[in-house]
């Protein structure tokens, strides 16, 4: 199949064809999947979960579940909450449970703190497979340094709701790093 050599033309049926359009009240498919907007609790219930895996993965020394906590921290920073698995278990088994109102709060920070979770335990989990190929136990003693890391950050965030990703996504806005339209809500205001 080639490309077309012209360009359509104004009056062309295909480009202009009203069956294309929406229909007024037509539900629209917007683009961006990422939400601006999450639920606080949920977040916390999410931080919870990870905490969980973790204190699991290091009692047991069971290492694998990191690349677990890995893809999830990735989709979670790259598509948003929608198709993460710990995500979906906590909004649609767990929060449901919990009485809180909604506590809306501003989506960006979080992604930044997925994408630090994401890029810890791929050190993890790198570390883990040079020890397991190697026998080295350096390795290990640096992952389970980290792990600790990546318990004790997730807990801070499920218990007392403090995301340290989120303050040094604030202060990336702050020194001007990132952008303040990234996160009109994160953004410092002025007077």
């Amino acid at each position: 199949m080639t490309a077309p050599t012209t360009s359509p033309a104004a009056g062309d049926s295909f480009w202009n064809d009203e069956a294309l359009r929406p229909r007024r009240g037509a539900t629209t498919i917007s683009v961006s999947t990422v939400p601006t907007v999450v639920d606080e609790v949920t977040v916390r219930i999410v931080a919870g979960i990870v905490v969980t895996t973790g204190v699991v993965a290091l009692l047991t020394q069971q290492w694998w579940l990191y690349t677990f906590l890995l893809a999830d921290f990735a989709i979670r920073a790259a598509r948003g909450p929608r198709w993460s698995p710990i995500a979906r278990v906590a909004s649609t088994w767990i929060r449901p449970r919990i009485p809180a109102a909604d506590k809306p709060t501003a989506f960006a920070p979080k992604r930044f703190a997925a994408g630090i979770g994401a890029v810890m335990t791929a050190a993890i989990t790198i570390l883990w497979l040079l020890s397991l190929t190697t026998g080295a136990t350096g390795p290990l003693v640096a992952a389970t340094v980290l792990a600790v890391a990546m318990t004790v950050l997730p807990a801070a965030e499920a218990g007392l709701g403090l995301c340290l990703g989120c303050k040094i996504f604030a202060g990336l806005i702050r020194v001007g790093l990132v952008p303040a339209e990234v996160c009109v809500d994160c953004a410092p205001q002025r007077a």
